[in-house]
């Protein structure tokens, strides 16, 4: 058999171990290619948290991620080895740059921290929260948000801890609007568990 039709056949296979809805919505995904979106998307932080306030100060920089994330496009993975992207829909920011503003909100909600900023916003910085994207997509599984997160001393540059964490939310529907919704909820989950985690008895 030649690569591109064992490429196909694992591609089927996956496809039938699918909800049918989903196989097909992952199907309709665009290849890497230019598109003009007709759709904007933005991700919304979890709202207050807590209205106790920490005594740190943290520095959120922009997480790392693959090419293929590091866009405004919205990721699939019609198969576990290729990106796809949902067609005519964009975020409103370049993905690192949108969860690294959603993060810093979620820390402030979160009232875990006096603060929480971004590089260059002049804070006398106790702690870094350094991150990679490693999946924000939608798959046979669902919306998947996965980060790995490590907790770094700004005076030593030692790390304290590390973890990666990882949220899962089923699609209710396989239109943009419902993909988002679900990657939106992902993202919530795995940033208050980044919050709790990170900051606990801090």
């Amino acid at each position: 058999m030649s690569e591109p039709d064992r490429q196909l056949s694992r591609a089927g296979v996956f496809a039938r171990a699918l909800p049918p809805l989903l196989a097909a919505a992952l199907a309709a995904c665009t290849t890497i290619l230019p598109q003009t979106p007709n759709a904007i998307y933005d991700l919304t932080a979890p709202g207050e948290i807590s209205d106790r306030q920490g005594t740190l100060q943290v520095l959120v920089p922009e997480p790392s991620a693959l090419q293929a994330l590091d866009t405004d496009r919205i990721a699939a993975r019609p198969i576990p080895s290729q990106y796809a992207y949902l067609p005519g829909a964009v975020w409103s920011d370049r993905l690192p740059k949108l969860l690294q503003t959603r993060l810093v909100q979620t820390l402030q909600n979160s009232g875990r921290v006096r603060a929480a900023a971004v590089p260059g916003q002049g804070l006398l910085i106790d702690y870094q929260i350094v991150m990679d994207i490693r999946a924000f997509e939608l798959t046979g599984e669902g919306a998947v948000a996965e980060f790995g997160v490590k907790v770094m001393d700004d005076s030593s540059g030692r790390i304290v801890r590390s973890q990666v964490i990882r949220q899962v939310v089923r699609v209710a529907a396989t239109d943009s609007n419902n993909v988002v919704v679900a990657l939106d909820a992902a993202m919530d989950k795995a940033f208050l568990e980044i919050a709790g985690w990170a900051l606990g008895g801090r």
